[in-house]
């Protein structure tokens, strides 16, 4: 059994998938584009310069996305995020500024609670959203 995240570029995000992808992998060590199909003149669900399917990895692990010009009801949302974990504190800071920037949205400042304010989760955490509206949440991990 595997188990992938998927991620659907959808409504305001359709046919920013492939630019997401190339930034996601320019930003993270060990990642690539394995393969993107787009779909064919007259193809149900989107048009030729859409990804219907593709596979990328990310520091290792792989994920799948696809983009739909249909309408939607749903897009991406904050309620599901990924998270990156390290213990390097210049690594997790470099990322959150590179995600968080350009158009992106800072939800949970990128601290060092030391204990106060401490979410539980490790001295340091944050959230973001990036200009794709993915959601990401990240931890140094001690």
């Amino acid at each position: 059994m595997t188990i992938t995240t998927f991620l659907t570029f959808v409504g305001d995000q359709c046919g920013k998938a492939e630019e997401a992808i190339n930034f996601y992998t320019s930003i993270f060590p060990n990642s690539e584009i394995k393969s993107i199909t787009k779909y064919s003149e007259g193809e149900s669900g989107g048009t030729p310069e859409l990804i219907k399917y593709g596979v990328f990895t990310l520091n290792g692990t792989d994920y799948m996305v696809s983009e739909s010009n249909y309408n939607h009801a749903w897009s991406f949302s904050p309620a599901v995020s990924l998270l990156i974990s390290d213990n390097s504190e210049e690594v997790i800071h470099t990322l959150f500024e590179k995600l968080s920037s350009n158009d992106g949205q800072v939800m949970v400042p990128l601290d060092d609670y030391q204990g106060e304010g401490d979410y539980g989760f490790g001295r340091q955490f944050g959230w973001c959203e990036d200009k794709y509206g993915v959601s990401w949440q990240f931890i140094l991990a001690e």
